[in-house]
């Protein structure tokens, strides 16, 4: 899928136009406001082009070609490059689920505050900074955008720890289908429930399901 031309009438616009295009074909058709001003493209810009139909406003912040098909999730990763897929979210990046979650879920460091539409929008989960990057990885979104994301062993033992805000049914399936993977790592799963001192929870489960 292609950016529209966007026109900028003054010296200099066909660099900014190829750097406009870039930028977008890097983040599967969409753009920021952050973005578009590190280009020199001003916010009263912005809503010009959104007039002309040359961007659709997709969120506060957020701006994407007409006709493009919106990847939520990168969305969000885009608007707040601070949160970590994880918990369902990330058993559906990591194969570990078939459905796409009905909200997102997403962690941050327990020393951060997320802004109110995520919170609003999303299921959200506060870590100790020191266990925030502990199996932190990139997976790629249903339309091939990377975001960052908590591997298969870390988001178990997040499921399992986060139990009581997730539906039984959830963690059962969790841990079976992670049991069934052929790519299941359990040495590291033991050195992650350890590490967040879970292991004996992590233990019993898969003692009695697998």
């Amino acid at each position: 899928m292609y950016i529209f031309v966007i026109k900028v009438n003054f010296r200099g616009g066909s660099i900014m136009k190829k750097a406009i295009l870039d930028a977008a074909k890097r983040n599967g058709d969409m753009l920021t406001t952050a973005q578009a001003v590190r280009y020199g493209i001003s916010k009263t810009m912005l809503a010009k082009y959104v007039e002309q139909n040359k961007l659709i406003r997709v969120r506060h912040g957020l701006y994407a070609l007409p006709d493009s098909i919106i990847d939520d999730v990168f969305a969000l990763h885009l608007q707040n490059p601070n949160i970590v897929f994880s918990h369902e979210s990330a058993l559906f990046l990591n194969g570990l689920a078939e459905r796409t979650p009905f909200k997102q879920s997403v962690t941050v460091p327990s020393n951060r505050v997320l802004p109110k539409p995520v919170k609003e929008q999303c299921s959200c989960f506060y870590i100790r900074p020191i266990y925030f990057k502990l199996g932190l990885t990139r997976r790629k979104t249903t339309f091939g955008n990377d975001v960052p994301c908590y591997d298969a062993e870390r988001t178990v033992c997040d499921i399992v720890r986060s139990r009581r805000r997730i539906d039984e049914e959830t963690v059962v399936a969790a841990i079976k289908n992670y049991a069934r993977s052929v790519q299941k790592d359990l040495f590291k799963l033991y050195e992650y429930s350890t590490t967040m001192s879970i292991y004996p929870t992590i233990k019993q489960y898969m003692e009695v399901l697998i």
